[in-house]
């Protein structure tokens, strides 16, 4: 059996952002809450750069054999091949999916001088003026951007997309009346909701966060609305069977457990744990979803 004796070294996890982000900390608090159980150290390696593209190719490249893996998000998982027009690996053909790890939203947050309360008042106003009111996001292509996109399709309306070179400058603007829209994280936003200097209409995820219960799903009032942030851990392609099996059970446990619930609620992290089939057909199915919203709203990249 090929993982016999495995694992005989550290595990090396690949996030394809810089540290400090949300994929960095859910994938450290992974790392640490998996190293007991492996008998191995679990550690992250930060490769940020092109979109997230300079991670996941190294790990593509990296050996079959269980010690370099990939935690990613939405945006290298589902978004990139239809935003960049060529890249040096195949999602399907390049990687072993592992697991669907968990969901978290962006909200929909708004500076509180806009008349609107709820979901329907921000869309009445919407329709009303069109390219009136201006989102921004964290640059072209960022998963803001696309979720602002999302709802413009989907609720026909006109938004006008401003962009910006990361979510920092584009929240900093949104406080200050610049803009009046921003989808953002709820790490980012929750000190200025609660100081009521911006005001949360909605969740991007299908259905209410359990984090989050009070606050509505857009897609309560826009049907089939779904820009989550979803997160996966992929091996390279090539990954013997019984090693991914090995790494599904590992990952699932320490996604199951309280501890980890605790640590990542500022997150409004929703941990799952599929199989590694799930993901693989997860993934399938979202990179088809996307290269439609892409197509039809003509997004690119910065």
């Amino acid at each position: 059996m090929a993982a016999q004796g495995y694992p005989a070294k550290p595990i090396r996890i690949v996030v394809p952002y810089p540290p400090g982000g949300g994929t960095d900390i859910v994938a450290r608090t992974l790392a640490q809450l998996m190293t007991p159980s492996m008998g191995q150290q679990v550690v992250v390696e930060n490769r940020g750069g092109a979109g997230g593209n300079i991670g996941m190719d190294a790990v593509a490249k990296a050996p079959p054999d269980g010690y370099t893996l990939v935690f990613a998000i939405t945006a290298q998982l589902a978004v990139n091949p239809s935003l960049f027009p060529k890249l040096p690996f195949d999602l399907i053909r390049d990687y072993a999916p592992i697991t669907l790890a968990g969901i978290a939203p962006y909200l929909l947050v708004v500076h509180p001088s806009l008349p609107a309360k709820s979901m329907t008042d921000f869309l009445t106003l919407a329709r009303n003026a069109p390219n009136e009111l201006r989102y921004g996001s964290a640059g072209n292509g960022s998963g803001s951007h696309l979720a602002g996109e999302m709802l413009n399709s989907l609720a026909r309306v006109k938004t006008m997309h401003i962009p910006y070179k990361g979510g920092a400058p584009a929240m900093t603007d949104l406080i200050a009346g610049q803009v009046q829209i921003s989808y953002l994280t709820y790490t980012s936003t929750s000190a200025f909701l609660r100081n009521g200097r911006l005001r949360a209409l909605g969740v991007t995820t299908l259905k209410r966060s359990p984090v989050l219960p009070d606050l509505p799903a857009i897609a309560e009032s826009v049907p089939g609305y779904d820009s989550s942030v979803w997160y996966g851990a992929l091996a390279p392609a090539g990954t013997p069977p019984d090693i991914v099996a090995r790494l599904n059970r590992e990952f699932v446990a320490a996604l199951k457990t309280n501890e980890l619930r605790q640590r990542l609620r500022p997150e409004a992290f929703e941990a799952l744990g599929s199989t590694p089939e799930y993901l693989g057909d997860y993934m399938k199915k979202e990179i088809a979803r996307w290269a439609k919203l892409v197509k039809e709203t003509g997004a690119k990249i910065d």
